[in-house]
């Protein structure tokens, strides 16, 4: 691995290890009953943060292909997420999306011209063998909506990967990043009052955990999460696999959220396959 890729792997791998604890905070500081509505005062102040930062508005003529981009890998996604997050154990919803570089490895291939190793089709049939020793568990009995809602955050995300290497040059990654986040934030936000109704009066710690997500685990990880896969392409995807194990620890320590051993055979399985898939994907 050249010597200066490393810094750039590094403070990219900081932004899934932070989306790890997205599961803790929402479930321990906001409001679980308005999901849709916490996705977007999750995006659309984040995205607002960053274009203060310098971009600014977003150029007329690359409206299209950034809107596709915010829906895709925000307003989509978070939506997804935490309607996921809000019926499923932390670890377990971050675990399910952990097939999400598979996806990728698979959309590549059609979207990027760039074929999977056969290794790597059999590394994706065998994540999702582990995703259904994790979900069909009888003594789990996990929810069919959540299950359902992290697998198509998955699929809604890596999308929006390969289409953000595809289309890479549509601006530099502080810009990229402000113009997803607010885009994508601007059409959630009145889906989610339309489905979800208006939102409970805020609490200090509603608001505290808002402003960290908001923050932290926003603003500054997608910043570092576009500009990781301008420098690094779509396989940085790899480095994901870090949100499930810190949301799996944090639930079990946190939350008391422990799995049954089938469940954490099904974990195992996911991680190595998808580890395998990216790895083979790579060379």
């Amino acid at each position: 691995m050249p010597g200066s890729r490393l810094p750039v792997i590094l403070a990219t791998l900081l932004a899934p290890v932070l989306w790890g604890t997205t599961y803790v905070v929402f479930t321990m500081t906001l409001p679980t009953g308005h999901p849709l509505l916490v996705g977007a005062l999750r995006a659309l102040p984040a995205g607002v943060l960053l274009m203060a930062l310098g971009p600014g508005l977003p150029p007329r003529d690359r409206i299209v292909p950034l809107a596709v981009l915010g829906v895709a890998n925000i307003g989509l996604f978070f939506g997804l997420l935490f309607v996921s997050a809000a019926r499923l154990p932390g670890g377990m919803a971050a675990t399910i999306m952990a097939i999400q570089p598979l996806i990728v490895g698979l959309l590549a291939w059609v979207m990027l011209r760039r074929s999977p190793h056969p290794g790597q089709i059999a590394a994706a049939l065998a994540g999702l063998a582990g995703v259904a020793l994790l979900v069909l568990d009888p003594s789990a009995a996990p929810d069919r909506v959540g299950v359902l809602a992290a697998l198509a955050a998955a699929g809604s995300m890596a999308l929006g990967t390969v289409l953000l290497e595809r289309w890479g040059r549509a601006g530099p990654p502080l810009a990229l990043a402000a113009w997803q986040l607010t885009l994508g934030g601007l059409v959630l936000l009145p889906v989610a009052l339309a489905v979800e109704g208006p939102p409970p009066v805020p609490s200090a710690l509603n608001l505290f955990g808002l402003a960290v997500l908001t923050i932290v685990g926003t603003a500054l990880t997608y910043w570092l999460w576009v500009r990781g896969i301008a420098a690094l392409g779509a396989d940085v995807v790899f480095l994901s696999l870090f949100s499930p194990l810190v949301a799996t620890a944090l639930g079990a320590l946190l939350l008391g959220e422990w799995f049954e051993p089938v469940q954490t055979a099904g974990i195992a399985l996911i991680l190595a396959a998808t580890a395998t898939g990216m790895a083979l994907s790579r060379r």
